[in-house]
């Protein structure tokens, strides 16, 4: 083996561990969610707020999401020009997120006169959470090479989609359960692997310097449509998962059967993000969130018409597949369009369009659209709508991209 042949191989190996590092982080950040969210009715209610006003505690959440997933990201990107370090910020953040975090449990225990506190707890959590989704994903587009994005992308992911998966099964484990331990340990956990990112910091920095020095760069047309595009894919997601799945199912299933059924949609996602990384390695990000909005609709359609179980399970199986390209070939796209300085800007808003369709959607179920016979239809095919229409919007701008750059090599 030469030189340069070790030296690409370390280097590959190294990010590697990075994305696995970033893979574990997100999965136990999305568990940490799942953990609250299971809890946060029976926490509120113990403060005195009535049941009917937990959603609009967690659509405050995805609010608040909205705004600091992009303003965090754009923190990232002017420390780690200015300062060079990304880890001490993400690792402050982390600390103050998981202390309101285990506190949330304890202060709702006080009764109805901590109200007050328990929402302030609530907002610190989530202003400070958002320092784990876009800051530690720009190690990656600062250090790691292009041909790699795609490859590491389909890594943190994985995260995502195994938490997904266990999520239902989390439910059931935890419901009975008093909420401080769960919160305790939860917490615990995150901090401890978020402390790995000074390691991983340290290493990714030492093999690839000269990135962190790239200027800033502005964010064009394209960028734009391409954020707007995601939302809308996002807000498919949560419409066809969150709101319709579950009435799916139980055309042909009873609702004791929900927690192994659900998990068949993550099951595809985390099964179609490695292919479909290759694909964005070769062909780009654009193309395979294109393809796998329009995939992913024509899933969607077979989930409408599906006349037995065993349709139904493909169907949602090949409709997660469909999203899992969509979400990886986006963060690898955001990394690979931030590169030169706005990586974490670009993945920031990429987070703040998924907050913003989550916000959506439970705008939607606190208001009772899906209850009423005028908007049930309409719930129903906008899955469809979202996923067909920015597929086919996506697939036009990247075959322009094409023919423009193949006008210029003429």
């Amino acid at each position: 083996m030469t030189a340069a042949e070790f030296e690409v191989g370390s280097d590959r190996a190294g990010a590697n561990r990075t994305g696995v590092y970033l893979a574990v982080l997100q999965l136990v950040f999305t568990l940490l969610w799942t953990t609250y969210v299971i809890y946060l009715p029976k926490l509120a209610a113990e403060v005195g707020i009535a049941p009917t006003a937990v959603i609009l505690i967690l659509m405050m959440d995805q609010a608040i999401f909205t705004i600091t997933d992009t303003a965090m990201g754009i923190a990232a990107d002017r420390i780690a020009r200015l300062a060079g370090r990304l880890a001490p910020f993400v690792g402050l953040l982390t600390a103050l997120s998981c202390a309101a975090f285990v506190a949330l449990p304890f202060v709702a225990g006080a009764g109805k006169g901590a109200q007050g506190w328990f929402i302030a707890l609530i907002v610190i959590w989530a202003v400070t959470s958002s320092a784990l989704r876009a800051p530690p994903l720009t190690l990656l587009g600062k250090h790691a090479a292009k041909p790699r994005l795609p490859f590491l992308a389909a890594l943190v992911m994985l995260g995502y989609g195994i938490a997904g998966a266990v999520s239902p099964y989390l439910g059931v484990a935890l419901r009975d359960h008093d909420a401080r331990l769960p919160f305790v340990i939860s917490s615990v956990v995150l901090l401890i692997v978020t402390l790995g990112l000074f390691r991983i910091e340290q290493h990714v920095a030492t093999e690839a310097p000269a990135k962190l020095a790239a200027p800033a760069k502005s964010i064009g047309t394209v960028p734009v449509i391409f954020i707007v595009a995601m939302m809308v894919l996002a807000l498919g997601y949560q419409l066809h998962f969150s709101i319709n799945s579950a009435p799916f199912y139980l055309r042909f299933a009873k609702p004791a059967d929900l927690q192994w059924l659900l998990p068949v949609f993550w099951i595809g996602f985390n099964l179609a993000i490695f292919p479909a990384s290759r694909i964005v390695k070769h062909r780009g990000g654009l193309i395979v969130m294109g393809a796998s909005g329009l995939l992913g609709a024509l899933a969607i359609i077979a989930t409408e018409f599906a006349g037995g179980l065993t349709t139904m399970i493909v169907a949602q199986f090949v409709a997660g597949a469909a999203w899992g390209g969509m979400l990886m070939s986006a963060i690898s796209a955001a990394l690979a369009i931030g590169s030169g300085g706005t990586e974490g800007k670009v993945t920031g808003l990429v987070f703040s369009a998924l907050a913003l369709a989550t916000f959506a959607r439970m705008a939607a179920v606190a208001a009772g659209l899906q209850k009423l016979p005028d908007y049930a239809p309409l719930l129903q095919w906008a899955p469809v709508a979202c996923w067909s229409v920015a597929g086919a919007g996506l697939l036009v701008i990247a075959a322009a991209r094409a023919q423009g750059a193949s006008l210029q090599r003429v």
